[in-house]
């Protein structure tokens, strides 16, 4: 997991050329006027897809495991907690969603959380069980996210 900030002045080209790719494309794009959906970057090599969430109570959410993708995950306001954790220490898978790539598991030992704000980015390897949408509050205001999927064949 890579966990940072556009405001903390890392130098991106210290990333893989595609994860640096997909971090400017969140933080260079104006998505104030966009719907939420999915947008090409690279055809299903690279790809975003935008979200206007408000968080769930963590006992609605589950953790989540990707085999094909990373995802780069950036915030463009509001707030969130997001679970992190070894892969190697989920439960049972409970869902796949094999066109999302996608797979839910029912638990996750080790989690630890951060708690993100506007500019905040993570990247999540296959390696990176994570719980996206966790709410920061109560009656919290809806947000928007970017979760650009970066194909494992192009790093």
């Amino acid at each position: 997991m890579i966990f940072s900030s556009i405001y903390a002045g890392d130098d991106l080209k210290n990333y893989p050329a595609a994860i640096e790719k997909a971090i400017r494309y969140a933080a260079e794009n104006d998505f104030s006027g966009m719907a939420d959906g999915r947008y090409e970057i690279d055809g299903d090599r690279m790809f975003a897809q935008l979200f206007t969430l408000t968080g769930s109570p963590i006992e609605q959410t589950r953790p989540e495991l990707h085999k094909k993708y990373l995802d780069v995950q950036f915030w463009l306001g509001g707030e969130e907690i997001c679970g992190v954790a070894p892969a190697n220490g989920v439960g049972e898978c409970t869902e796949a969603i094999l066109e999302r790539d996608l797979y839910f598991y029912d638990k996750v030992e080790n989690e630890s959380f951060i708690r993100v704000t506007k500019g905040c980015y993570a990247v999540f390897f296959p390696s990176d069980a994570h719980r996206p949408g966790v709410q920061a509050r109560e009656n919290q205001e809806p947000y928007r996210k970017v979760v650009v999927k970066v194909s494992l064949d192009i790093l």
